[in-house]
């Protein structure tokens, strides 16, 4: 009795394993990797303190967003122009409900400008910096 057992016990994990290496063989073959990486040619924002645009230049490339913190002050004070919107664009900076999103600039084409920020808090001065955007 033990030997049927025994032999039962190894018939079926004879079978299980037979079983498994079958059903291995039809799995589907891996999908080749794609040819452009996950995400495309997505360029990271490049993040910079207001207080630290004073005068300065941020270089970008195309589709490239220069992100602003305000730290205390709040992130839709800030208004900006920019001078040729055929280099770049100015996003105001938002605060309501649980989300606040920060201002900032989006390169839009090759070239250079100047970005003018204001705030409307009283006695904070024009905040002016150059923006030069090269292509991809």
């Amino acid at each position: 009795m033990r030997l049927s057992r025994n032999l039962a016990a190894v018939v079926i994990t004879v079978v299980a394993a037979a079983a498994g290496l079958g059903l291995s063989g039809c799995a589907a073959s891996p999908a080749e990797a794609p040819s452009t990486p996950i995400g495309g040619d997505i360029v990271a924002p490049v993040t910079i303190a207001a207080n630290d645009l004073q005068g300065g230049t941020v270089d970008l490339v195309v589709g490239q967003v220069l992100n602003i913190t305000t730290g205390d002050l709040a992130t839709d004070s800030y208004t900006g122009e920019v001078a040729d919107s055929a280099v770049a664009s100015f996003v105001q900076g938002t605060t309501g409900g649980s989300a606040e999103t920060n201002p900032g600039v989006t390169a839009v084409g090759p070239g250079e400008t100047e970005v003018t920020m204001t705030n409307e808090a009283g006695g904070i001065q024009p905040l002016t910096f150059t923006v030069v955007v090269t292509a991809k």
